[in-house]
């Protein structure tokens, strides 16, 4: 058994992504069930609303699960507290210095998985104490960094010769090919999230699902926000906007919208979030289903 299963303490090394705050309960659970690793996206959720989702998923499994945990969040401190009462042994935390959150998180008997985009984001995590590293190369979905990135090709080989911890692999995966293809670069597990958006058991708007089914290759873009991108999915609309002389994305997405337009499906408003691996995605398939042929 490999150093994360053991963490984990689920069947397979296959970790559920954050994203946004799309929680599902639901979803958590019959990932769990599944015999991978559901997680709740916290993002900037606060202790009451952290208690809450957390009841729920019990209510429908008791199989171990985790939470993300978004650190620039204020109400951190006290998330910590009601996942570790709660009996949560692993999370993963993005979007920040973990350095000041990691000796709470030991203190509290949790284990806890950084997110990086970049080698040296990874090295520095594990100078920072953290018990693995989630490295996610730049064919993945959601918040990305304005430098220049690698794939994981390159990078889950790279950051794996250079870091004791065990490696995670995000960006690129959806079936049994991508799974396996992982562990052969190094990786001892992996981390989806756009697959499990296009599920039946996802409370994702069924906009956001057929934008995932219906993105073909290329069909993704990187949306320049405040000191950072996000990878969506192309519209129809925003495909012709940019065939127009001198139009530019500079500005037009604001990251406060984005709640509001996964929530109701206005992607107008701000583009489907989703990795480029959704030009493999085809249909909206239930989760145990999804996780035995990628294991497979």
């Amino acid at each position: 058994m490999s150093k994360l299963l053991e963490m984990l303490e689920c069947h397979y090394p296959i970790i559920q992504g954050p994203v946004g705050e799309m929680n599902s309960p639901l979803l958590v659970a019959a990932i769990c069930d599944a015999g991978a690793y559901g997680m709740l996206a916290l993002g900037f959720s606060d202790a009451e609303r952290t208690r809450q989702l957390v009841k729920e998923v019990k209510s429908l499994t008791d199989k171990p699960f985790g939470a993300n945990l978004m650190l620039l969040n204020p109400n951190n401190p006290e998330i910590l507290e009601v996942l570790a009462d709660a009996g949560v042994k692993m999370i993963t935390t993005s979007v920040g210095n973990p350095k000041p959150v990691y000796q709470r998180i030991h203190e509290l008997g949790m284990k806890g998985f950084h997110v990086a985009l970049s080698l040296v984001h990874a090295m520095r995590a594990e100078e920072a104490g953290v018990d693995g590293i989630v490295i996610t190369g730049a064919e993945s979905g959601g918040i990305r960094s304005i430098e220049s990135e690698s794939t994981n090709m390159v990078l889950i080989p790279l950051v794996v010769d250079h870091v004791r911890v065990p490696v995670v692999a995000a960006g690129g995966i959806a079936d049994s090919r991508g799974y396996h293809a992982a562990l052969a670069l190094g990786a001892q597990g992996v981390q989806i999230g756009t697959r499990f958006i296009a599920t039946e058991e996802s409370t994702a708007h069924e906009k956001w699902k057929q934008a995932i089914v219906q993105c073909g290759d290329g069909e993704t873009i990187l949306i320049p926000l405040k000191r950072m991108n996000m990878r969506a999915v192309l519209t129809l609309v925003l495909k012709k906007q940019m065939s127009e002389p001198g139009f530019d994305l500079t500005g037009r997405y604001r990251l406060e919208d984005v709640p509001k337009a996964w929530g109701t499906g206005d992607f107008d408003l701000f583009p489907a979030g989703g990795g480029q691996v959704a030009a493999l995605i085809k249909e909206v398939k239930p989760v145990k289903a999804i996780i035995e042929e990628m294991v497979s």
